[in-house]
C-alpha cells in the first residue's frame, strides 16, 4: 500500500512550538505573566456567572472558545498570518489567514480570512510567463491591507498550483512558476525556494477535506461516521475524499493514505481524477469526434456539438485554445405550449438530449478506480458543483442548501429544451455533474449532496488546510 504521511496538526503545548514559529507568533518573557492574569481574570468572570445563575439572574454560556476570545480581546495574544495563492485553472485566488495560538491548549484558532479572486488563469498566460506572474501583484496588494506592515516580514507566503499548470508542457509549466517566484522574492513577504510549486493532485483532495470538517467541528472523534466526504470540483480536475472504513480502505488501499490530524493518525482515502474537472470535461465533450491537433492554434476552431442548442453561437477559450462553438448543424425542433393568452404551439430549437447524454456517458466511462463506498459518507460538494448549482437556482447563492442528485438530473433536461444564449454550456455542465456523480463516483439518484461555499464565513477551498500544513511543517 502507498502511505504518505501528512501531517496537519497543531502543538498541544509550547514544548512542542519549533523556534521559527514562537518566534512568528512573537511570544515575550512576559507573557507567562499574561496568561496566568488572563486564567485569574476569566475564573472570576466564571464565579460571577455561577452567581448570576443561582440567583436565577440571566444565564450565562462561557466555554473554552469565549474565554480565547476573551484573552484575545484583551491584545494578550498577537495575531500571525499566512498568505495562500491559489494558482487554479480558470482563475486565481488569495487568501490570507489569521490566527492565534490558545491560551488553554495551544491549538491554532482561526480568526479571520480575505478572499479574492482573478481571471484567468496562469495557464492562461502558458507563452508569456511573466504576464502571469504580474497578474498575481493585484492578489498581494489586496494580502497586505489586512495584514499590518510590520508582520510582512513574519508572514509566511505560499503559492500552489493545481490542474490548470499541470495539464501545460513541463517546461512551459516551469517558466511561469520561476517568474511568480521572482515576482515573490520583492512581495516583502516570507518566502522559502519550495514555496511556490504545482501541488500534487493528493495534497489538493487532503487540504479540502481538512478545510470543511475542520469548520464543520468533525474532529471531535476522528471517526469514519463522523467526518464527512469532501468533493471539490475544479477546472481541470475533480477531488473525491473521504475517511473509509476498515472494509473500504482495503478496496481501495491504492489511494488511502495515514495522516496526522491534530495528533491522531488515521487512514484517509483521496484521489484526483485529472481531465474529470468541468472546464476539461467540456473542451473533450465539444470536441468529440473532432479533429483540433492539426489546426492553427492562433485560430479559433469551430466545433458544432449535440450538447450545444442549435441557436447558439459562442466564444470559448481553454488551455490556450480559443473556440467557437455552435449546435448541431441539423438541430432538432420541438412543439412547446406558449404562455400567452392566445394559446398554440411553438417550435423552438432543444438539444437531443439523449445524444448528448451518450457523449457525456463515453467520457466519463473512460473514469477508472471509482471511489467504493462514497454514497455510504455524508457528502459535502463545493467549487464548480456549488456554482452550477446556484446559476439554475437549486440552491440559494449566499445560504448554500441541501439537494438530493436526481435535482441535477431534472435540471439539466429542464435547461436542454430552452435556447438560453446567456448560459450555452448550462445544458452540457449539469448533465456532466450528474453523470459524473452516478455513474463515475456511483451515488444514486436520491443521494443527498450538502452544497456549500463559505462555512461559518469561511471558504470552503483546500487553501485553509495548506496553510495550516505550512504552519505545522514550514514551507
Amino acid at each position: 500500500m502507498s502511505v504518505r504521511q501528512r501531517k496537519l496538526r497543531t502543538t498541544e503545548n509550547e514544548e512542542e512550538i519549533d523556534n521559527e514559529l514562537a518566534s512568528r507568533q512573537k511570544k515575550t518573557a512576559s507573557q507567562p505573566g499574561r496568561k496566568y492574569f488572563t486564567v485569574m481574570m476569566v475564573l472570576g468572570v466564571l464565579f460571577l456567572g455561577y452567581i448570576a445563575i443561582a440567583n436565577d439572574l440571566k444565564p450565562i454560556r462561557i466555554g473554552s472558545k469565549a474565554i480565547d476570545t476573551l484573552a484575545f480581546s484583551f491584545n494578550l495574544q498577537k495575531p500571525f498570518y499566512v498568505v495562500v495563492i491559489d494558482a487554479g485553472s480558470t482563475g486565481s485566488r488569495v487568501l490570507a489567514f489569521s490566527f492565534h495560538e490558545s491560551i488553554l491548549n495551544g491549538n491554532l484558532i482561526l480568526d479571520d480570512e480575505l478572499f479574492s479572486e482573478i481571471k484567468p488563469g496562469l495557464s492562461s498566460f502558458a507563452d508569456t510567463p511573466r504576464d502571469a506572474a504580474n497578474s498575481l501583484t493585484t492578489l498581494l496588494n489586496k494580502a497586505k491591507t489586512v495584514i499590518p506592515q510590520s508582520e510582512w516580514p513574519r508572514t509566511l507566503l505560499t503559492m500552489k498550483a493545481t490542474a490548470g499548470l499541470r495539464l501545460l508542457p513541463e517546461h512551459k509549466a516551469n517558466n511561469i512558476l520561476e517568474e511568480c517566484r521572482k515576482l515573490f522574492q520583492t512581495s516583502g513577504f516570507q518566502v522559502a525556494k519550495n514555496s511556490i510549486s504545482i501541488m500534487e493532485g493528493t495534497d489538493e483532495g487532503i487540504f479540502s477535506w481538512f478545510t470543511v470538517n475542520f469548520l464543520l467541528d468533525r474532529f471531535n472523534s476522528l471517526s469514519s461516521q463522523t467526518t464527512v466526504a469532501a468533493l471539490d470540483l475544479g477546472g481541470g480536475s475533480t477531488q473525491v475524499t473521504f475517511q473509509p472504513d476498515s472494509v473500504q480502505a482495503k478496496k481501495l488501499e491504492k489511494h488511502v493514505y495515514s495522516i496526522n490530524v491534530f495528533n491522531h493518525n488515521m487512514s484517509l482515502y483521496t484521489h484526483s481524477y485529472l481531465g474529470m474537472g468541468l472546464m476539461a470535461a467540456r473542451k473533450a465533450i465539444l470536441t468529440y469526434n473532432v479533429n483540433t491537433e492539426n489546426t492553427d492554434s492562433k485560430l479559433p476552431i469551430e466545433i458544432h456539438s449535440e450538447c450545444i442548442n442549435p441557436i447558439v453561437s459562442t466564444e470559448w477559450s481553454y488551455g490556450g485554445r480559443n473556440y467557437i462553438v455552435k449546435g448541431p448543424i441539423n438541430g432538432t425542433y420541438k412543439l412547446v405550449k406558449t404562455q400567452n393568452f392566445a394559446g398554440g404551439d411553438e417550435n423552438k430549437p432543444v438539444v437531443r438530449f439523449s445524444e448528448c447524454l451518450k457523449i457525456i456517458e463515453k467520457y466519463v466511462s473512460t473514469l477508472t478506480e471509482k471511489p467504493i463506498g462514497l454514497k455510504d459518507h455524508e457528502i459535502y460538494a463545493f467549487s464548480y458543483y456549488f456554482e452550477r448549482a446556484t446559476e439554475v437556482a437549486l440552491i440559494d447563492p449566499f445560504l448554500g442548501g441541501v439537494v438530493q442528485l436526481s435535482a441535477f438530473l431534472k435540471q439539466a433536461t429542464e435547461t436542454c429544451d430552452y435556447p438560453n444564449t446567456d448560459q450555452p454550456f448550462m445544458c452540457l455542465d449539469l448533465t456532466f455533474i450528474y453523470i459524473l456523480l452516478k455513474d463515475g463516483f456511483g451515488l444514486e439518484p436520491n443521494t443527498k449532496l450538502y452544497l456549500y461555499k463559505k462555512i461559518n464565513g469561511h471558504e470552503l477551498s483546500w487553501a485553509l488546510g495548506a496553510a495550516f500544513n505550512v504552519l505545522q511543517n514550514g514551507l
